[in-house]
C-alpha cells in the first residue's frame, strides 16, 4: 500500500482538476486556454508522483550491510616471540703468515670448502731448510766436543786424587764439560725453531670452512705476522650462529622458560618458508642495549646443508611453549579506534554491535584475543567500511 498523506493529495489534486474542467465547459473558454489547463494539471500530477516515490525510498542507514563473517575459534596455540636474525659464522679466523718470504704457490679457490689440516698456502722453503741444516751442523759439532769433554773429565778425575794432575785442572775440565753441554742443549732448541719455520712455510686451514677473498697472490713477499693485510679469512659454517634481539620485558618469560626446557629456534630463509630451519637456544647476552631496550639472543643451528649464510638476514621465531583454550580470530578483523582495539559482532537477530577486545599477540594472520570474545562469537571480517553499531547485516559469506 501507498502513503496515506501522498495518496489524499493525489485525490485533492484531481478533484481540482475535475472543478477546473467544469468551469472551462460553463464558461466555454477557447481551446488554447483548455490547453494549457491540461497541462498544468499534467505537471502538478508529475510532481506528485515524484513525491511519492521520494516518500516511499528506504532511509539508507536502515539498508542491510553486506558482511562476512568468521566464527572465533578456541584451540591450542603456541607461545613463540618473533623477530629479524642475523646469521654469524660460528668461528672466524684470519690466516696470517708466521714466517716471512715469498709466496710461492697457493693451493685453493675463493669460496672453496676447505677441511681442517688443508694446505692453503706455500711460503719459499729453501731459505728455512738451509737455516735448519746450519742448526743441525752446530748441534753435531758441539755434540762432538761435549763427548770429548766429558771423556777428559773421567780420566782428570781418575787421577786428580793420585796427585797426578792438579785440582785447578780438573775443575776447569769439568767446567768446560758443562758449559758444552749447555750449548748442545741451546743447539738442539735451535734445530726444533728451524723445523718450526720450515713447518709454518706450510700454511693448513686451522679450521673447517668455507674461504673468502684473496689477499695476497702468488709471487708476493709476505711479512710475518701481518695484522693488516691477513692472506684469507676462513668462516666456520657448521654448525653456525643466528643472533637476534628480543624486547627487555619478554626476558623473565625466555629465562623461566630455559629453566626447563631447551628452547627450539625456527628460522625462515628467503624463498625457503615453507621448510623452516630448527635449532636451539644456545645463550643470553650479559646486557640489555639501553638505547634500543632489547637483548641479544644466540640460536645455534646444526647447518650441514648451509642453507644459513653468514651476514644473511632471516625471519625467527622463538618457542617457548603453548597456551590452551586460546581464542582465535582474524587478524584483520580487530578494528583500531580512539578506544582502543575493538571488533563487529553479528548478534543471531543479524545486529552489528561493538566489542572491545585485548589481543594478546598475532601469529601470521591469526589473533589471540585476551578479553572481549568468547568461542563462537562471529566477528565481522569484511564489510566494515559502511558497518556501525546497531546496524542491521546481510551475510555474504562466512559462518551463519
Amino acid at each position: 500500500m501507498g502513503n496515506p498523506k501522498v495518496m489524499a493529495e493525489n485525490e485533492g489534486l484531481l478533484k481540482r482538476g475535475t472543478k477546473m474542467r467544469s468551469i472551462i465547459k460553463q464558461q466555454k473558454l477557447g481551446t488554447p486556454l483548455i490547453f494549457m489547463a491540461v497541462i498544468i494539471l499534467a505537471i502538478l500530477t508529475g510532481c506528485s508522483r515524484d513525491g511519492s516515490k521520494e516518500a516511499r525510498a528506504e532511509d539508507p542507514r536502515k539498508a542491510p550491510v553486506p558482511v562476512t563473517i568468521v566464527a572465533a575459534e578456541e584451540k591450542s596455540v603456541p607461545i613463540e616471540l618473533r623477530a629479524v636474525g642475523n646469521v654469524r659464522a660460528f668461528s672466524t679466523v684470519s690466516v696470517k703468515a708466521q714466517v716471512g718470504g715469498e709466496l710461492i704457490a697457493v693451493h685453493f679457490k675463493e669460496g672453496q670448502e676447505v677441511k681442517c689440516g688443508d694446505l692453503l698456502f706455500t711460503i719459499d722453503p729453501a731459505p728455512f731448510e738451509a737455516h735448519l741444516k746450519q742448526a743441525e751442523a752446530n748441534l753435531a759439532k758441539h755434540q762432538a766436543e761435549l763427548q770429548n769433554a766429558q771423556k777428559q773429565a773421567e780420566r782428570y778425575g781418575s787421577v786428580v786424587k793420585k796427585g797426578y794432575v792438579s785440582k785447578e785442572n780438573y775443575d776447569q775440565v769439568s767446567t768446560d764439560a758443562i758449559a758444552l753441554e749447555a750449548g748442545v742443549l741451546a743447539d738442539k732448541a735451535a734445530v726444533e725453531n728451524a723445523k718450526l719455520d720450515l713447518k709454518y712455510c706450510y700454511i693448513r686451514s686451522p679450521i673447517t670452512g668455507y674461504t673468502g677473498e684473496f689477499k695476497v697472490h702468488r709471487g708476493n713477499l709476505i711479512k710475518a705476522n701481518d695484522n693488516d693485510r691477513p692472506m684469507v679469512t676462513i668462516n666456520q659454517t657448521s654448525p653456525i650462529y643466528l643472533a637476534f634481539s628480543i624486547p627487555e620485558r619478554n626476558l623473565p618469560e625466555v629465562k623461566r622458560h630455559m629453566k626447563t626446557r631447551k628452547l627450539d629456534v625456527l628460522a625462515e630463509v628467503p624463498g625457503m618458508e615453507a621448510r623452516p630451519l630448527r635449532g636451539e637456544l644456545a645463550s643470553i647476552d650479559n646486557t640489555v642495549d639501553s638505547g634500543t631496550g632489547t637483548i641479544q639472543l644466540k640460536a645455534i643451528f646444526p647447518n650441514r646443508d648451509t642453507s644459513l649464510w653468514p651476514g644473511q638476514f632471516v625471519n625467527v621465531t622463538l618457542m617457548l611453549g603453548k597456551q590452551d583454550a586460546a581464542v582465535i580470530v582474524p587478524s584483520h578483523a580487530v578494528q583500531a579506534g580512539q578506544q582502543g582495539q575493538y571488533v563487529f559482532v553479528v548478534r543471531p537477530d543479524l545486529i552489528a554491535e561493538v566489542r572491545s577486545v585485548v589481543v594478546g599477540r598475532t601469529l601470521g594472520d591469526k589473533a589471540v584475543i585476551d578479553k572481549g570474545i568468547r568461542p563462537g562469537d562471529r566477528v565481522v571480517t569484511d564489510g566494515h567500511v559502511k558497518l556501525f553499531p546497531g546496524a542491521k547485516v546481510k551475510l555474504v559469506k562466512g559462518v551463519e
